[in-house]
């Protein structure tokens, strides 16, 4: 079984307020040393803070991780007067602060507003790989359902005190920045190496750092890292969206054991398809992963399953992802969760205490016994 493992970009705010707060380098400097548990780092903006997860094989302990890391968070910013919340972008009208060191500094210079202005949380899965050809030949065969895996994320519908009509609006505001998107079938580490080292001699990106493709081959670990998905409101479901990025990795390196080949289907395409899936999240239409015609949202979520049940038979997850897979189609995922706080009485500020309460739903400590409710 393959480790997998996560980082969550969580929004700084004032609970009162509901407005961002720039409380990350105050926060950070008290954080305590590293531990054995979840860790915590800067991001490109000081109303924002990042948790990783240590490496795990199983779900229950992956979940124990990720409500540890949300609840340390919270636990530096509580403090200086605000609350750690997975909201993948701030409802409220605000200016961020970027963070105050040389790489962040010379993005503000070289890249303006992108890098100033936009804030957006997302969610990074982790899943260990045995050689970066493994990895490049997992890239080329996952490519076409990480649309899905967005429409099932879909956690940012409020921006600048306005519903947007987006049930995730973070994907357009970090699609602001050069390099994200999806990618080409590479078929070998060497093109892989290539396009990597093409896009960097453009000098328009400063290093392979800025590679913010939808999924790639990590260079800090031995990992692919699936990077499409808004940070989830509920901490189930990252755990749920985890074991499917797992499960996709598993199943793409079978294929290529076995000499299956890549859906051939067109970055284009694969670009209006997490274009409708930040759009319209669950709710709505979506082309088929396999096939590219429009069809029911549903039906993809069906698909995917599909393809990878055997997989998570393998792993154990099979029960507790179908579970989950029912919660956020009921719920309508995290964008689902805030319009219905929002619809209560018209204000933002619910949709704030309820992104709280739902964020530390868990509570540090989350383990076996609380899987189940996925």
């Amino acid at each position: 079984m393959r480790t997998f493992g996560v980082e969550e970009e969580l929004l700084l705010i004032d609970p009162r307020t509901g407005a961002p707060l720039a409380l990350s380098p105050q926060a950070l400097s008290n954080a305590p040393a590293v531990g054995d548990g979840p860790e915590l780092d800067y991001e490109i903006q000081q109303e924002m803070i990042e948790t990783q997860s240590r490496p795990h094989l199983l779900t229950t302990d992956l979940l124990a991780d990720v409500a540890a890391g949300r609840a340390l968070a919270d636990s530096m910013v509580r403090p200086l007067g605000g609350r750690a919340v997975a909201l993948a972008a701030s409802p409220f009208r605000f200016r961020p602060h970027p963070t105050r060191n040389p790489r962040y500094d010379e993005m503000v210079q070289r890249y303006g507003v992108t890098a100033w202005r936009t804030l957006a949380c997302g969610l990074h899965v982790h899943v260990a790989i045995e050689s970066r050809e493994e990895g490049v030949a997992v890239l080329d065969r996952i490519r076409n359902w990480l649309p899905v895996l967005l429409a099932l994320s879909a956690n940012s519908p409020y921006a600048d005190g306005a519903d947007t009509g987006y049930a995730s609006f973070r994907f357009t505001a970090w699609h602001q920045w050069q390099s994200a998107g999806p990618t080409d079938v590479f078929g070998s580490v060497e093109a892989y190496d290539e396009f990597e080292e093409e896009l960097v001699a453009t000098e328009v990106i400063m290093d392979a750092g800025m590679l913010y493709f939808d999924a790639r081959l990590s260079h800090k670990r031995p990992t692919v890292e699936v990077r499409i998905t808004d940070v989830c409101l509920d901490p189930r479901d990252t755990v749920v969206l985890a074991a499917l990025v797992r499960a996709l990795v598993d199943t793409a390196a079978s294929e290529a054991k076995a000499g299956v080949p890549p859906v051939r289907m067109s970055s284009a395409a694969l670009r209006l398809a997490a274009w409708q899936a930040s759009l319209t999240g669950v709710t709505g239409r979506l082309p088929h992963p396999q096939h590219g015609h429009g069809t029911n949202t549903t039906d993809s979520i069906a698909a995917l399953l599909d393809h990878v049940r055997p997989t998570l038979i393998a792993n154990g997850d099979l029960d507790d992802v179908v579970d989950g897979l029912q919660r956020i189609l009921a719920r309508g995922g995290g964008a689902g969760d805030q319009r219905r706080a929002f619809a209560r009485r018209g204000a933002l500020l619910d949709v704030i205490d309820d992104a709280v309460a739902i964020t530390h739903s868990l509570g540090a400590g989350a383990g076996e016994s609380t899987l189940s409710a996925i």
